[in-house]
């Protein structure tokens, strides 16, 4: 069966949730013997590569600004699918699948199927009135019109049920963790000494909570560091603002975006996982964590609570004074954070592993199970 895969900025992942999920199950997919074909964008995966991981690349070009990148390379990609054999056409979130539409007029028999990971017109700070109007516009199309739904939370399902009254697939995303083998020295070329730093791994926006984080960060006597992991989305403002905020503190580490075993050796170094996001589908970067065994504090948000379930912290979200008593309690009482440590792991094996996502996926196309 030829899959292509529409939305995603590209593989391999060089940042972005989306990304990261297309990457996991696309490459899952390409081993259960299907032919997957992913979309990408030339300034994201360099247009000379044309396979990853027998995942097939199909490099088209796009206006590379915050309000027109990811319609004009979904417009681009859903015609030239239109001109393709595709059995399933997957489309990513609730911009590009403003669009999808044009497949189901002009390519019937072709399955439709969209993906909602994020309310993104929440973002209120980083999109503006029209934008977000557009977005709502391109839920409403994916949720009325695409075959099948699939939802990455239980919120998210609950929400679509609610109020587009039609059934969905709860599929969430899954937790990807770097083989134990591969070393990394990244601790030393940051300066950083294990279980003596807090870790924050996402991008730098407003909805993600920093601002909140650092400030918090900010009133505690400790000699334990903050790394924030994570570049800027057409962000630039907002990370200049994080940067000035954070200036006259040595403790805060700006790293920029990390990768692979990069990434892998900063979570298995970590004192501490804090998510505070004020708004979240379902973070790949938290499940990432609590699989890596470090102990996670979050905001009290209920997409960051469904994940955590009863083996982690939380804090009021947006609620600075909270978040730093939080912070001291953890870093004071390392015993009872890491209590849950075990426990998570299992869970997130258990109820996030890409394996069982993979499958239940295939269900959804209409496919046998590897």
């Amino acid at each position: 069966m030829r899959i292509y895969f529409i939305g995603q900025k590209g593989i391999p992942t060089k940042s972005g949730g989306v990304e990261k999920y297309v990457e996991a199950l696309a490459t899952n997919l390409v081993k259960n013997g299907q032919e997957v074909f992913v979309y990408t964008r030339p300034y994201y995966t360099n247009r000379k590569l044309t396979e990853y991981q027998g995942v097939k690349l199909i490099s088209r070009p796009s206006c590379p600004t915050k309000h027109l990148d990811t319609f004009t390379h979904t417009l681009v990609c859903t015609l030239d699918v239109l001109f393709r054999r595709a059995d399933i056409v997957h489309f990513q979130a609730i911009g590009p699948a403003s669009l999808l539409w044009i497949v189901k007029i002009f390519k019937p028999k072709t399955k439709v199927i969209f993906t909602f990971h994020c309310q993104n017109y929440q973002h209120n700070k980083k999109w503006g009135r029209l934008a977000r109007l557009y977005l709502h516009l391109g839920e409403i199309i994916g949720c009325r019109l695409a075959d099948e739904v699939i939802t990455v939370s239980r919120g998210l399902t609950s929400y679509v049920k609610e109020k587009y009254g039609r059934e969905v697939n709860y599929i969430p995303n899954g937790a990807n963790v770097v083989d134990d083998s591969v070393n990394s020295d990244i601790l030393s070329q940051l300066g950083l000494e294990s279980q003596k730093y807090i870790l924050v791994v996402t991008r730098l926006v407003r909805h993600k909570g920093l601002h909140c984080l650092i400030r918090a960060f900010q009133k505690l006597d400790t000699d334990s560091k903050l790394v924030i992991v994570g570049d800027e989305a057409y962000t630039e403002d907002y990370a200049s603002q994080l940067i000035k905020l954070s200036q006259n503190d040595p403790r805060i580490i700006f790293t920029g975006e990390r990768l692979g075993n990069d990434l892998a050796q900063l979570f298995r170094g970590a004192r501490l996982f804090v998510q505070p996001s004020e708004s979240e589908g379902l973070s790949i970067a938290l499940l990432e964590a609590m699989a890596y065994g470090v102990p996670v504090l979050v905001s009290d948000i209920p997409a960051n609570l469904e994940v955590i379930g009863d083996y982690g912290w939380s804090f009021r979200s947006s609620d600075v004074d909270d978040l730093a008593a939080k912070l001291r309690e953890c870093l004071d009482n390392p015993d009872r954070t890491s209590q849950f440590v075990e426990a998570a792991q299992r869970r997130i094996k258990a109820e996030y592993n890409w394996h069982d996502i993979t499958n239940r996926t295939l269900q959804i196309y209409g496919l046998s199970q590897v």
